[in-house]
């Protein structure tokens, strides 16, 4: 079974705007609904689970009855304090109907355009392994700064990758790697694959999207109505 746990419990403060980023209308419809679309009709995702603020359920059920064509919205799960925590809720809300083999595909509410493709790839890719992140190479040189303010070293930019989601882990393990970490480890976390690693997940890497990108400030909202074309 693959679930997948789309992350909008966010406030989305960055862009300046009274209504949290993923639920502000470009292009006809709100940004949550294209990546639940694409979800919905992908033939390898069985169910959905969305991290949401009680005050969105609503908006959010009524977006469903188009946004979810082919019904695999499974229910609400709470936001936490952090990313992270959202996720574990997430976890723990999709175990009380999942087997710990099932395998849960984490993606943001603002990242509307996920591919089909990416969807496919991720779930492909996950076979033999504990989980799987898209990555993104270095473009540019990429130093190391201890303090901030001086450069430190020079990494090796073939060797640094800037990690994307979706991601996808195995549920079971996921979910004891997340309860690894509280109660304030937890707090400290700022990527999906964080407590996969540091609990010694067997993660293979494939290429990411680069139009997969997420909404976080005006520029990328502008970036997005661009490509619609509205």
């Amino acid at each position: 079974m693959n679930i997948a746990l789309i992350l909008s419990g966010g406030t989305g403060l960055r862009l300046g705007s009274e209504t949290p980023k993923q639920y502000l209308e470009v292009g006809g419809r709100p940004v949550i609904c294209y990546s639940i679309e694409t979800l919905s009709v992908h033939e390898e995702i069985d169910a959905i689970q969305i991290v949401a603020d009680p005050a969105w359920r609503g908006q959010i059920g009524f977006w469903l009855e188009s946004a979810d064509p082919m019904g695999k919205f499974r229910g609400f799960s709470a936001p936490g304090e952090n990313r992270q925590l959202s996720i574990l809720h997430g976890l723990e809300d999709i175990q009380k109907y999942a087997a710990d083999p099932d395998r849960v595909f984490v993606h943001d509410a603002a990242r509307p355009l996920l591919s089909v493709r990416q969807i496919s790839d991720c779930l492909a890719a996950v076979e033999g392994h504990d989980g799987v992140v898209p990555v993104l190479p270095m473009k540019d040189t990429v130093y190391l700064s201890t303090d901030g303010k001086r450069v430190t070293s020079l990494l090796k930019r073939n060797e640094i990758f800037a990690g994307q989601a979706p991601e996808v882990f195995l549920l079971g393990k996921y979910l004891e790697a997340n309860r690894q970490l509280l109660p304030e480890r937890i707090l400290q976390i700022n990527g999906s694959t964080e407590p996969a690693i540091l609990a010694g997940m067997d993660m293979a890497m494939i290429p990411g999207d680069e139009g997969n990108f997420k909404i976080t400030t005006r520029n990328d909202l502008e970036r997005f109505r661009q490509i619609l074309g509205s």
